[in-house]
């Protein structure tokens, strides 16, 4: 059945629109859009043909065996609607993400947690493909089992993905660089290995600039828990590294027209909130500039431009259901 969500914005749910840390970004809207598992969490958003999809986990808790990836669909980011729910009966599936390929599809990857994971590694990661966003074909495993590739990135007609080692043997956590094998979607070589490797690395976004250098905004754990700023130049085999000197979570960057870099992160510093904040490569800083409605279990945000705003799906649970909402902020060019 058909279930639109007419969500709610803030002043309905009692809530004064976030202030802004910096005249630079506003915020214009918040609504919550999808509620209706117990656990909704692990977003991404794109925008496909035309409308938006939102892809997300839905469970019982946090981590729990039932995990499914729901995607919904809406023409103006009001009204939603299911389009497709992707499940697993030998395991739970988390953090979906959307990217689309050279050839027009959409590609859809998540981690799969084996229930059962036996000797070959607990994670492995997958890959789905759909020409509309409701008929999916998948899964496809990609990367090596027991290395979570959490987010894929193209350029110039390669996939590109960075995977982290979650095997709780491991003396330590390696990170490593993994791209499309002759430039396949569903076929992923290591080709820097390690990549990162002090501390405990994790999550990753990487960006490709138009001088086609590469950034990737990567989280560090353990500790000390500060995300790393990676650089390289093409055909990034050498990377440097930047500490950030501030602790986030489930990292997402976007590029301006202008050229701005904003990343969307999950800051803990005075409890945790889903932070828009502007990232500086050349000083090496991570800078909030606006907090989200958002508390408790928080982020892991999607990201689009459109119509001259930042969209951002997220999660949170500072209403005390964790659920999926969607934010619009504006981010006038300072100068």
């Amino acid at each position: 059945m058909s279930v639109s969500i007419l969500a709610a914005t803030l002043t309905v749910f009692g809530l004064a629109p976030a202030a802004p840390l910096d005249d630079a970004a506003r915020l214009i809207e918040a609504r919550r859009i999808w509620d209706e598992a117990p656990h909704c969490a692990f977003t991404d958003l794109i925008r496909f043909d035309g409308r938006w999809l939102c892809t997300f986990r839905e469970g019982q808790r946090h981590v729990s065996p039932d995990g499914a990836i729901r995607v919904i669909a809406s023409e103006d980011g009001e009204r939603w609607e299911p389009i497709a729910r992707l499940t697993s009966a030998s395991a739970d599936l988390r953090d979906p993400k959307l990217c689309t390929s050279p050839d027009g599809r959409l590609m859809l990857t998540a981690a799969a947690a084996l229930h059962d994971p036996g000797d070959g590694g607990r994670h492995q990661t997958l890959a789905w493909f759909s020409q509309d966003g409701a008929s999916w074909d998948g899964p496809h495993p990609i990367g090596r089992r027991g290395d979570w590739l959490w987010r894929v990135s193209w350029h110039d007609g390669t996939p590109y993905s960075v995977g982290y080692s979650t095997e709780a043997d491991r003396p330590a956590r390696v990170a490593r660089l993994y791209r499309g094998a002759d430039g396949r979607a569903d076929a992923f070589e290591a080709i820097v290995d390690p990549l990162f490797e002090a501390g405990e690395p994790s999550e990753a976004t990487l960006r490709f600039l138009p001088d086609g250098q590469a950034l990737c905004l990567l989280r560090r754990d353990g500790a000390e828990p500060s995300a790393q700023l990676g650089q390289a130049e093409p055909p990034y085999l050498n990377w440097t590294w930047t500490d950030l000197g501030v602790r986030v979570g489930g990292p997402n960057l976007i590029r301006l027209p202008d050229g701005r870099l904003i990343a969307v992160v999950r800051l803990y510093d005075g409890g945790p909130r889903t932070a828009v904040c502007r990232l500086d490569p050349g000083a090496g800083t991570l800078t909030e500039l606006l907090a989200l409605p958002s508390g408790g279990d928080t982020s892991y945000a999607g990201l689009a431009w459109h119509a001259e705003q930042l969209w951002i799906s997220y999660y949170s649970s500072h209403e005390g259901r964790t659920a999926i909402y969607l934010a619009r902020v504006a981010l006038p060019d300072p100068s």
